[in-house]
């Protein structure tokens, strides 16, 4: 089984002064994850540094708000299942899924993460996954945002299973908001959803 950590939009030390006490405690414990991606604007180093930290494998791309050299898209391969990494900023409206299904394709990826939003969504378009984690620190972003501190785990327990949980801050306390379970070998059926 692989555990992919995915967060972004933490804006440190821009609009937040810190990653949430609860977040950073419920992934430090259970670091290191097999891969660690961050969808862009950590607009900080000392974030970024901390970040490269959490997994066996990172992957961190640019947005639109950072100074650090980083890449505009990043592509892994797990399991036969191909991923593509973006921030976002790329498509207007923010998180149009037919727009960020384009790039999916242009990158031959059949599941895409991106940020840009600050609200957290899992969605299928076009046989794309889309899987965004909202802002990391809750902080407001150009289109607006949730308002809530949110990351996302993937729990990849075989080729044919595919688990989506969805956490958010929610009264100083970590809770899982959104579990899915997908089939990827079948245009991510949904196995199960709570």
């Amino acid at each position: 089984m692989y555990r992919i950590l995915i967060i972004g939009d933490a804006h440190i030390p821009d609009r937040a002064y810190e990653v949430p006490r609860p977040i950073e405690e419920f992934i430090d414990r259970n670091k290191p994850f097999d891969i660690a991606v961050y969808t862009g604007d950590f607009t900080g180093e000392e974030v970024y540094e901390w970040f490269k930290t959490l997994g066996k494998r990172v992957y961190a791309v640019e947005g639109n708000m950072d100074y650090l050299q980083l890449p505009m898209y990043e592509v892994f391969e797990v399991s036969d299942i191909r991923f593509g990494v973006i921030h976002g900023d790329q498509v207007y409206p923010r998180g149009n899924v037919k727009k960020l299904s384009k790039i999916a394709k242009k990158l031959n990826v059949s599941v895409l993460f991106s940020g840009h939003t600050h609200a957290p969504f899992i969605k299928v378009y076009e046989n794309v996954l889309h899987v965004n984690p909202g802002s990391l620190t809750g902080v407001w972003g150009g289109g607006g945002g949730s308002g809530i501190p949110s990351l996302i785990i993937v729990l990849l327990r075989s080729k044919e299973e595919l688990e989506l949980q969805l956490y958010e801050l929610v009264d100083e306390e970590l809770k899982l908001r959104k579990l899915i379970a997908l089939n990827p070998m079948r245009n991510f059926e949904i196995i199960r959803e709570f």
